[in-house]
């Protein structure tokens, strides 16, 4: 295995991750983010590699940008279209990679409804994984991209106080963010419904409130999830009208907040759910900074993973 920045072959997730690790991440992605400032918005670090999507599950945000961050480093890259290909008539996943692997990539970024898959994939090829989510396991690159938004607003991540609210139980985007917040210094709050905070949460390095209300008054930064209906069992939600009432963040709450609190979501947002309207694009959202910080930290994950380190763009 060739020797690369972070000094590992593959992104899985942020459990385990050394703390210098993470801080080589986002400071190569200030880095990154000034390329797509500029009039022409590539350099040529990645040319001649190649990049594949392989998405078992929908995706705007996260695959576009991955997509965008390849070609941006002048990677060339190819979209697997599951549902078009032929896993819809019972390939298997393994087989779906013995194929990608015959066209020799350099990277597969994959997002896959069962837990550990992206694993199973970094232990049978050669090539970099980069986990994209797997199942309620991780989503380490949605992760970074938080932690950096909240770096740029903060100007560090010691002793800041995050609650994240909702769907917990469920969430990958959670599980990341815990583990990549509390490495860096960070104190996680979380709190939502019974079933959606279980107790295996027991287990995180995280303080658990019962409702919103709870956290508002201490929290630098409100991440507000969606419901995972995807995900979810019969009888977990008695209705989105309750959920709204109790654990939705409206402007009436946001007005209680800190002065200074900032309001994310990873996204997909079902508006006047977890989130209302007129929060989710008022002056404490940095929702959209989010989006932009995704291309920055995709670019950085891909260029330390594959790149060399003479190769690095110059702000």
């Amino acid at each position: 295995m060739v020797e690369t920045p972070l000094k590992r072959k593959d992104m899985l997730g942020l459990r385990g991750m050394e703390r210098a690790e993470i801080q080589t991440i986002l400071d190569t992605a200030e880095l990154m983010r000034e390329v797509s400032r500029r009039k022409v918005k590539k350099v040529p670090t990645l040319r001649g590699r190649t990049v594949v999507t392989l998405f078992f599950e929908n995706s705007t945000r996260t695959k576009t940008s991955f997509e965008l961050a390849a070609k941006r480093l002048s990677a060339d890259t190819l979209s697997f279209n599951v549902a078009t290909s032929s896993v819809a008539k019972g390939e298997s996943l393994m087989d779906t990679a013995r194929t990608i692997y015959a066209m020799s990539p350099d990277a597969v970024v994959v997002r896959h409804g069962c837990t550990g898959a992206p694993h199973l994939l970094s232990r049978a090829f050669p090539w970099s994984v980069l986990n994209a989510g797997d199942g309620v396991n991780e989503h380490p690159s949605q992760a970074l991209l938080d932690m950096l938004t909240m770096r740029d607003r903060f100007g560090s991540l010691d002793g800041l106080k995050v609650a994240i609210v909702g769907d917990i139980a469920h969430s990958r985007v959670a599980r990341s963010n815990i583990f990549g917040l509390t490495t860096m210094g960070a104190s996680v709050m979380v709190a939502g419904p019974g079933t959606m905070c279980k107790a295996d949460l027991a287990s995180l390095p995280v303080e658990r409130a019962h409702s919103i209300d709870e956290v508002l008054p201490k929290a630098d930064v409100l991440m507000m999830l969606r419901i995972q209906r995807e995900r979810l069992g019969p009888a977990v939600l008695p209705s989105v009208r309750e959920y709204a009432t109790f654990y939705g963040l409206d402007l009436e709450r946001v007005q209680r907040a800190r002065p200074e609190v900032i309001v994310m979501h990873p996204g997909p947002i079902n508006r006047g759910v977890e989130i209302a309207a007129d929060v989710a694009d008022g002056d404490r959202s940095v929702i959209l900074d989010q989006v932009t910080n995704g291309i920055a930290v995709r670019m950085a994950l891909l260029f330390l993973l594959l790149g060399r380190g003479e190769d690095a763009p110059t702000a």
